[in-house]
C-alpha cells in the first residue's frame, strides 16, 4: 500500500464524499410512474386507471386484457381503446425505453469517474526500475454536482418527451376510433344506397320489357347502380382501413384484433358549445372563450413547458462552458517508483504529478460564442413554442366551433327535412300523385344526407380531440424537444467537454 502524504488527505475525503454523493441508481420502473403523474389526466382518463407501457405478454389474451373482458356483444369504446392502446402500443413502448436510456445515463453521470493506474518496468543493463503512477481525474471531480444536474434536466426533457408521446397516442387512438366508427357507418348507408340503386335497376329493366322506357331511361338506372357498387366497395375498404388504423395504434393483434366489435353509431353532439356530449373526455374541462384556451394552452402544455426547462439547461451550460472555457483537463496522479541499480540494493522515489493543458491556440473563444448562440436559439424557441401554443389553441377552438355548427346543421336542416320530404313523398305515392320514382330518388336523398351529417359529426369528434390535445398537451405537429445543435451541445457539457 502506497504511504500517502498528508497532502493527499483533502483529496480522498473529497473523493469518497463525490462517492457517496454520486452513486445513483436507475428508477426501477424505468419513470413511467412519472411520466404518469405527468399526463394526468390529460388522456381524458381518470390517473388512477392509466397503465402506461406494460411489458407484453405472451398470448393475445392477455395482451389486451381490457379486450378480454368485454362481453360478446359489448362494442369498444373510445376510452377502452385509449386504455389498451396506452398499455401495449410498441410506439409507446419504444418511447418509454427511450425515456430509460436517458435515465441510465443520468446514473451514470452521478458516478464518479474511475482512477487511472499505470505500470511500467524498464531495464537498462542489470538496472531494472519499475514505475506505478494513479492518477485522477480533477476537474472531472469538482465538476461531478454540474454534470449530475444537467444529467438530471435531460431525464426531466425526456420524461416531458414520454407524456407528450403518451397524450399524442391517446389522441390519435381516439381519433383512429372516431375514423372507424364512422367508416363503419358510411358503408352502412353505401349499402343502402345500393340495395335502393339494385331496386330501380330491375323495375326499370322489367318497364322496358313492357315498353314503358327507353333505352336511355334505363342506361341512366344502370349508371347509377354502376356508381353505388363502386361507392360501397370504396366505403368498405375505408372501414377496413381505419379499423386496422386503429388495431395498429392500440398494438394488438392476432385473433384479437378481429374479435372485438364497434359501436353502431358515433356519440350525439352537444347542443350548445360549451356543453359536453355522451363520449367526450369528461376530465379535462374546455373554456368557451378564446382567451381562456390561450390561459390553458400556456399553462398546460407540456412543450411550453419542455421548450422553458430546455432554455434554463442552455443558460446553465453557457455557465460551465465560461468556467472551463480553456482549461477542459486537469489531472493529479501520485506516483511511486522503485529502482534496482545493477551493484544490489533497491531505491524508492514517490511524488505528486499535476497536468494541466496549455491555452496557445485554444482560449475558449470560440467554444463560448457557440454557446452563447445557443442560449439565444432557446430563447427564441421558447417565444416560437408559446406563439404557436396560442395561435393552435384559438385555431383549434373556432374549428370545433364551425364543426359542431356544421353538424347541427347537417342533422337538423339536412338529416330532419330530408327525412320530411320522403315522407311527404310517401304518402303521395300511396295517393297516387308521385311515382316510385320520386320514392326512389327521395331515398338516394335521404341516404346522401345521412352520409353528409355522419361526416359532419366525424368531423366534429375530430376537432374536439384536436382542441383538448391542443390546450393541454402539445402541438399536433409533435414539436421537437430538442434541436441537434442544443443537444450536442448539452452532450458534451455533461461529459465535460
Amino acid at each position: 500500500m502506497f504511504p500517502f502524504h498528508r497532502a493527499a488527505r483533502p483529496l480522498l475525503a473529497l473523493a469518497s464524499l463525490a462517492a457517496l454523493a454520486g452513486c445513483a441508481s436507475p428508477s426501477p420502473d424505468a419513470l413511467r410512474g412519472d411520466v404518469t403523474h405527468l399526463v394526468g389526466e390529460r388522456t381524458g382518463l381518470p390517473a388512477a386507471s392509466l397503465q402506461i407501457a406494460a411489458p407484453p405478454a405472451g398470448d393475445d389474451a392477455q395482451a389486451a386484457p381490457d379486450l378480454a373482458s368485454l362481453p360478446p356483444a359489448a362494442p369498444l369504446t373510445a376510452d377502452t381503446a385509449v386504455r389498451i392502446a396506452l398499455g401495449h402500443s410498441p410506439r409507446l413502448q419504444s418511447s418509454l425505453a427511450a425515456l430509460g436510456v436517458s435515465d441510465a445515463e443520468r446514473a451514470q453521470a452521478g458516478r464518479l469517474p474511475n482512477p487511472h493506474l499505470s505500470l511500467g518496468r524498464f531495464t537498462e543493463g542489470g538496472t531494472r526500475e519499475i514505475e506505478r503512477m494513479l492518477s485522477f481525474d480533477v476537474l472531472g471531480l469538482v465538476t461531478l454536482p454540474w454534470r449530475v444536474r444537467w444529467q438530471g434536466q435531460q431525464v426531466e426533457l425526456a420524461k416531458l418527451a414520454a407524456a407528450q408521446d403518451v397524450v399524442a397516442l391517446a389522441a390519435d387512438t381516439r381519433r383512429a376510433w372516431v375514423r372507424a366508427v364512422a367508416a363503419a357507418q358510411v358503408a352502412v348507408q353505401a349499402a343502402d344506397a345500393l340495395d335502393a340503386a339494385e331496386v330501380g335497376t330491375e323495375l326499370a329493366r322489367r318497364m322496358q320489357k313492357a315498353g314503358n322506357f327507353n333505352r336511355l331511361q334505363l342506361a341512366r338506372e344502370e349508371a347509377l347502380l354502376a356508381d353505388a357498387r363502386i361507392a360501397l366497395v370504396s366505403a368498405q375498404q375505408a372501414a377496413v382501413r381505419e379499423r386496422e388504423q386503429l388495431v395498429r395504434l392500440m398494438g394488438i393483434e392476432g385473433p384479437a384484433a378481429h374479435g372485438f366489435t364497434l359501436p353502431a353509431h358515433l356519440p350525439p353532439v352537444p347542443a350548445t358549445p360549451g356543453a359536453t356530449a355522451t363520449g367526450s373526455p369528461p376530465i379535462v374541462a374546455l373554456p368557451a372563450d378564446a382567451a381562456g384556451v390561450e390561459a390553458q394552452a400556456i399553462g398546460q402544455r407540456l412543450d411550453v413547458r419542455a421548450a422553458e426547462l430546455e432554455s434554463r439547461y442552455v443558460a446553465q451550460s453557457l455557465g460551465y462552458t465560461r468556467a472551463t472555457g480553456f482549461v477542459d483537463a486537469v489531472e493529479v496522479g501520485y506516483g511511486r517508483n522503485t529502482t534496482w541499480p545493477e551493484g544490489g540494493g533497491r531505491e524508492t522515489k514517490s511524488g505528486w504529478e499535476l497536468g494541466l493543458p496549455i491555452p496557445l491556440f485554444d482560449w475558449g473563444q470560440v467554444r463560448n460564442a457557440r454557446a452563447q448562440g445557443l442560449y439565444l436559439q432557446s430563447a427564441a424557441r421558447v417565444r416560437d413554442v408559446a406563439l404557436r401554443a396560442r395561435s393552435e389553441a384559438r385555431e383549434a377552438l373556432a374549428a370545433r366551433t364551425a364543426a359542431l355548427s356544421m353538424a347541427r346543421q347537417a342533422h337538423t336542416q339536412g338529416v330532419a327535412v330530408q327525412q320530411v320530404i320522403q315522407e311527404e313523398t310517401l304518402l303521395r305515392y300511396n295517393g297516387m300523385l308521385a311515382s316510385v320514382w320520386d320514392v326512389l330518388a327521395e331515398a338516394r336523398a335521404t341516404t346522401r344526407a345521412v352520409t353528409r351529417a355522419i361526416l359532419a359529426q366525424r368531423d366534429f369528434w375530430l376537432a374536439d380531440t384536436d382542441l383538448r390535445q391542443v390546450v393541454s398537451g402539445s402541438s399536433p405537429g409533435g414539436l421537437a424537444l430538442l434541436s441537434s445543435s442544443t443537444s450536442s451541445a448539452t452532450d458534451a457539457a455533461a461529459q465535460g467537454h
